[in-house]
Formats: C-alpha cells, structure tokens, sequence
C-alpha cells in the first residue's frame, strides 16, 4: 500500500514500541476519533432515511435492546439457583460463538468491518488496529452484549470482592469478543474476497449450521435423560470456565468463594487471550495492506471458444425468447455467484436437516417437511438485488409492463424448476421415513402451496422493498442502513405468505379433524391454488416494477 511504512518499523503503542506518531503520520487520536465519528454517522444515517425504513432502523434497534434487557432480567432470575453461574458461563459461551462466526456469515451493518476497503489510505495498520478496534465497540451490537454479559455473571457476583472483579471481567470480555471477531475478519478478507474461498465458506456455513443443530440435539437429549434442568448446561459449562474468555465470566463467581488462584487465572488469561489476539490481527492486517492483490497481477488470458453459439446441455431444455434467458441466467447466479450459491446451500441443506432435526426431537411429521417450500420460497426475495451493479443493463430492457412481467416470470420458473421437485422429494421421503403415507397429500399440497405464495410475495417485495447487496465486499449482503429494511421484508413477507394459505390451512385442518375421506382433494388444490397465487403476485409485480424502476435502481445500486 502506498504511504505505508515497511511492517517492522510499524509499532502500535497498544502491542509496544514509541507511541509518538512519525513526522508526517497522522496521529493516532485523530485516525481513532474519524472511526468514532464514522461508526456513529452510519448510525445516524440509518435513522435519516425514509420514514418507513427510519421506522425500521429504530425497531430493529428497540427489538435488539429488549432482548438484551430480557436475557439480562432472567439472568437476575437465576440468582441463587445452584446451576445459575453455569448458565452464566453458557450463555457467555453463545455470546463468544455468535461474535466469531456470525458476521463473516451474515454480514453485519458495520462498514468498517472490512479492512480491504481501507487499503488506499495513508494510514499505518497500528493506528488503522487501534482505530477499529475503538469503533467496534461502538453500535447496537456491543450495547447488547454488554446487556448480556452483565447477565452472565450476575448469579455468581455475590459479595464486594465478586461485584469488583465483575466490573473488571464484563469490558474485558466485551472487547475480547469485538477482538476476536475483528481478526478472524482480517484473517479470512483476502480468502473471502476469491470466489474460491467464497465457495469454501459456503461449505463452512453449512457445516457450521449442521453442528450447531447437532449440538442442539445433543442437548436435548442430555436434559431428556437427565431430567435435571440445567445439567446439561453445568456439565458444558465444567468445561468451558477453563477457555479464556469465559474463565473472566466464571472468575466472578471464585472471587466471591475465595478462590483467588481461579480469579488471576481467569482474568489473566483472558488478558493474554487478547493480546495474542491483538497480535495475531495486527500481523494479518499489516499482510494485508502491504501484499499485492489480484487487482495488481495481470490476468489470465481467457479462451474464446465455447462462448458463443446455441446452448447446451441442460440449457437446451430451458423455453425460448426472454424467459429461457432470464432463466439461464437465474441459474448461472446460483452456480457461479458465492453469495447466491450460500443462499441456495443454506436452503437445500437446512430444507433437508430441518424434518430430521424435528423428527430426532420427537416432533416428526410430514407438515414439517414444508419448511422446505419456506426456504426456497425466500430465494425470490429482492430478486433485482441480486444481480448487484449489472441491474442498470437488465432496466434498460425493462419498458413495458409484459417486459417486467416476462422478467419476473423468468425468474420465478428458475427458482420452481428446483424447488417443486426437491419440495416432492423431501415431503415424500418424510412420509416414507415416518411411515405416514395418509399424510402426503395433504402435505405435499400445502407445502406447493406456500412456495406458490412466497414466489409471489418476494416478487412483490423485490419491487416494493429492494435493498442493496455489496458486491465487493465478501462479509456483508445488505447495505449499510438497509439491514433493518431486508429482516422487516422478509419476515414481513413470510408472514403474509402463511396469511395467503391460511384457507388451504384452514380446510386442511378441518378435513383431518372431520377424518373426510376427501383429504386427497387438499395436494391438487394445494398445487392449483400455489400456482394462481405465484401468477397473481407476478401480475401485481409487474406494472409496480415500471413504476418504481428508478427507485429500485437507486436502492440496489446503493453501496
């Protein structure tokens, strides 16, 4: 990076060396207070815009502090119960798991997460390290983790000597975790960045989203054999009270028994956790403001043939004229765009894991199964969103309302062309599993049904509430000042889509309640009734689409 010293003469004074700045730098309180000031500006901005998405913001920050203040009110419960330091130490284990893995798979609001966006400015990784890690404890995030962690050790903070060293462990803790999350950030922005390292995080996330729901299994199981409430969470906890930082959180807890060796163990090991930490971020972030970017490197040469002609392979089976090439292209974003592919990955597999996990519970039935059909239903959800920066050259073919409805239509029979028959798939595997045969067409019906609803409600949305996917950043896939705009559409429509089914529902319920001998009727309805409400939401999308196509345009080419 141009204007960056070489990295052995660049010495934070957070990790040792002089902490007078070099004549010319500029000096580390004034790169730390623009931080500050830049994390509180897309703050603010979140709340300027307008009025539906202002109302948004602020809800979703409301909606995040509740919750705080609700896990910080029961921790207060627990105050007493034998077990409650445990769940203390439990919930801190969440609270560190959740810091780790979540913003590289969802991508929070925080502009400044990313470093590579910082690469061309004149600045030196100590100061840039000092800087982010002030601004990442600035923000609704670390607000209500703090809610959370001053919960943790609340059941063990018993005696004058406990609520001092709380007052210690709970910041010492909070800023491990913005560090931690911080340098697993820095870690992965060059592997992130390729689309092969996409890919692989692509398989990450799933086998993430598989363990966590194993664990989730494992769980239950320990408290149905148990029968003792929380004693799973103390055998967990036994554990973890030894892993920095969670020995800061059970460190409250010795200090007020008097096992004073336990209290400088658990402080001072979370302290060397974080300097190495630190230390660890800083080296990756000095690598990567200095290492040359494929930006800099001269591209392979690519070969021309085979790139034009008439399609193959399964392509050739795709219709003509704009829906065929709506369609191809609909797909090649699923195979070939990391971020697309991540969200057809996570619904086929949590499609699929979803009835197991359910059935392994104890909770087994076919009508799980139709959580499938929701998942897939989501992938219609800011359709225009999806094709970044490129949208501008799809809306200058959009000029007519056949035009917009030829390209939702596209659009939608991709995303039917697999999700009814995986939907088939996983709805009749459930029945063979469970052996409930009785229950296949009814619930195959109603699980048709609600992908024909969600495809017509996300085609609505993605004219009505589009948002903004970064396109070069790897860790994010909503805007800065949108995130509250995407939850609210997508919870909003999948609410809508079961209010659309609520008839098909209703007769379902009472065709098995009556034991009418009528129930088979329920999967062609189911399939008819799916299939005029995907048409109805692409007619009503349609003309909403012309309408709002420059504001459309200026809200997905927001970055």
């Amino acid at each position: 990076m141009s204007g960056v010293a070489a990295p052995e003469a660049d010495r934070s004074p957070v990790l040792g060396g002089p902490a007078a700045p070099a004549p010319g730098e500029v000096p580390l309180s004034v790169v730390t207070a623009t931080f500050v000031r830049l994390k509180l500006s897309l703050l603010r901005n979140g709340v300027r815009q307008s009025k539906g998405r202002s109302a948004a913001f602020v809800g979703s920050i409301a909606v995040a502090l509740l919750f705080g203040a609700l896990g910080l009110l029961t921790m207060v419960a627990l105050r007493g119960h034998e077990d409650g330091p445990a769940a203390g130490v439990a919930l801190a284990l969440t609270i560190v798991l959740g810091w780790a893995f979540l913003p590289l798979f969802i991508g929070g609001a925080d502009e400044t997460l990313d470093p590579s966006r910082l690469v061309m400015l004149p600045l030196r990784p100590g100061p840039l390290l000092v800087a982010q890690a002030t601004a990442a404890l600035v923000g609704t995030g670390p607000l209500f983790t703090l809610l959370l962690l001053t919960g943790a050790v609340l059941p063990g903070a018993h005696g004058g000597a406990a609520a001092a060293v709380a007052v210690v462990a709970v910041p010492l803790t909070l800023v491990t975790c913005t560090t931690l999350t911080r340098t697993l950030a820095t870690a992965n922005a060059g592997l992130l960045s390729s689309r092969k390292g996409r890919d692989l995080a692509v398989l990450s996330g799933i086998v993430v989203a598989f363990g966590l729901q194993g664990v989730n299994l494992a769980f239950a199981s320990l408290a149905d054999e148990d029968g003792e409430g929380l004693g799973p969470v103390a055998a967990v906890a036994d554990v973890a009270r030894w892993v920095p930082p969670l020995s800061a959180v059970d460190a409250v807890r010795a200090a007020g028994e008097g096992s004073w060796g336990f209290v400088a163990y658990g402080l001072g090991g979370t302290v060397l956790a974080c300097l190495l930490l630190l230390r660890w971020w800083s080296r990756t972030l000095t690598r990567l403001m200095t290492a040359p970017d494929s930006s800099t490197l001269q591209p392979a040469p690519e070969r021309a043939a085979g790139r034009t002609g008439p399609a193959r392979g399964p392509a050739a089976w795709l219709p003509g004229g704009r829906t065929g090439t709506v369609m191809r292209r609909t797909l090649l974003y699923g195979w070939r765009d990391p971020k697309t592919k991540m969200g057809w990955a996570m619904s086929l597999g949590m499609g699929l894991l979803l009835p197991v996990v359910f059935a392994a519970q104890g909770n087994g039935s076919v009508y799980n199964a139709c959580w499938v059909a929701a998942l897939l239903g989501l992938t219609m959800y800011n359709q225009f969103g999806q094709d970044y920066s490129a949208f501008w050259m799809v809306a200058q073919t959009i000029g007519t309302t056949r035009d917009a409805y030829l390209e939702l239509r596209g659009r939608a029979l991709a995303i039917a062309l697999i999700g009814v028959p995986f939907t088939c798939l996983v709805v009749t595997g459930s029945a063979a599993a469970f052996g409930a045969w009785d229950q296949l067409p009814d619930g195959l019906g109603l699980a048709l049904a609600l992908l024909g609803a969600l495809l017509a409600v996300g085609a609505v949305t993605s004219a009505r509430y589009p948002y903004s996917i970064p396109q070069d950043n790897a860790m994010k896939n909503v805007a800065p000042g949108q995130g509250a705009l995407a939850w609210g559409s997508i919870l909003g429509g999948m609410l809508a889509g079961g209010v659309l089914c609520a008839p098909l529902i209703a007769l379902t319920v009472w065709g098995r309640t009556s034991e009418a001998g009528w129930i088979w009727a329920v999967l062609p309805l189911g399939a008819g009734y799916g299939l005029l409400l995907a048409w109805a939401g692409l007619r009503i999308a349609a003309p909403m689409t012309v309408g709002r196509l420059p504001e459309i345009m200026a809200a997905v080419s927001k970055s």
